[in-house]
């Protein structure tokens, strides 16, 4: 087998854009799960809303790629108010299923013909890249070393990437520090009690999905950013990958989130190059692409021992909840 293949492809995940924006979805997870207790399964669809807001802004209207992330920010805070008006009264097992519904009606809305002027329907959307790659301030060449070697376009997703976390995770340690965050800790851990104390729960609920959200759809935005954006990136399981990170690295933490998206596909990329192998040489009793297929089985055990040994996760204070009652 061919370690160093092996090694550099699943170390290249560290900085990859799919690591970051994973890591920004799911420190606006954490906002919503970890900090405000809301059982919400439908970040994929904050994260198309992001990506299809950039792309239609910069494809459609012609207007600067700064201005078309921030459309693409304003229409997942939009998604938030018109979800969250009807539903943040429900209890959690009712807002999963809730949320969940709405994040494929957002997909199946970009899929649809009804739109195809704008969204290009199931075969997405790309050639947007122009006048991000515009701005880039690094000057043509490779950069880095060993799996982490760069064109420039390579090197400015990623920095702005890095950038754009870097202020989500001092955002919500800001948020989480004040007397706002404070509150929504407390909703957590018992809305009864915060509502006797005449703070309008249902408010700071408000607030802390249309945060999470629009933190949620930057990810959405860098997740494109490389290549292009297709609908069938925003299944359900986009969702389920967010909250095996979010669990991973710890639900009421803000490094967690980071933490928890390297080492899932760290460990994810390892797994999609090394058990192949095993099976092409034989090791492994399947073929390649049941191999493939089998690290999924071995996350989703890993997912479950997860739950049962470390709930709070890797980076998690078992004094925090982190799942509701």
């Amino acid at each position: 087998m061919d370690w160093g293949a092996i090694l550099s492809n699943s170390l290249s995940y560290i900085l990859s854009p799919v690591t970051i924006a994973y890591a920004l979805a799911a420190t606006g997870l954490a906002v919503h799960f970890g900090y405000a207790g809301l059982l919400n399964f439908g970040m994929a669809g904050f994260m198309a809303l992001g990506g299809y807001g950039y792309a239609i802004g910069v494809l459609s209207f012609g207007i600067p790629w700064w201005i078309a992330i921030l459309i693409g920010l304003a229409a997942a805070a939009i998604f938030a108010l018109i979800l969250g008006i009807p539903t943040l009264r429900l209890r959690a097992d009712y807002l999963a299923i809730v949320t969940i519904a709405a994040a494929e009606i957002v997909r199946l809305l970009f899929t649809t013909q009804v739109f195809d002027e704008w969204t290009n329907s199931a075969d997405g959307l790309g050639g947007y890249h122009a006048g991000f790659r515009a701005a880039n301030p690094f000057p043509p060449g490779e950069y880095g070393w060993g799996p982490w070697t760069f064109n420039e376009t390579g090197l400015w997703v990623r920095v702005f990437g890095l950038a754009m976390l870097a202020l989500a995770i001092l955002l919500v340690w800001s948020l989480m520090r004040s007397p706002w965050g404070r509150v929504l800790k407390g909703i957590r851990e018992d809305e009864d009690a915060v509502r006797s104390l005449g703070k309008n729960v249902f408010a700071y609920k408000m607030q802390a999905l249309v945060v999470g959200g629009v933190i949620g759809a930057m990810g959405g935005v860098v997740y494109v950013l490389p290549s292009a954006v297709v609908p069938s990136s925003y299944t359900t399981a986009l969702t389920f990958f967010l909250w095996t990170i979010l669990l991973l690295g710890g639900a009421a933490t803000v490094f967690g989130p980071t933490l928890g998206a390297v080492i899932f596909w760290v460990v994810l990329a390892f797994l999609g190059n090394l058990l192949p192998q095993l099976a092409s040489e034989g090791i492994l009793p399947m073929s390649s692409i049941q191999a493939g297929t089998l690290r999924y089985i071995l996350v989703g055990v890993a997912l479950m021992a997860l739950v049962i040994f470390k709930p709070q996760g890797i980076l998690g204070d078992k004094r925090e909840m982190t799942f509701v009652k």
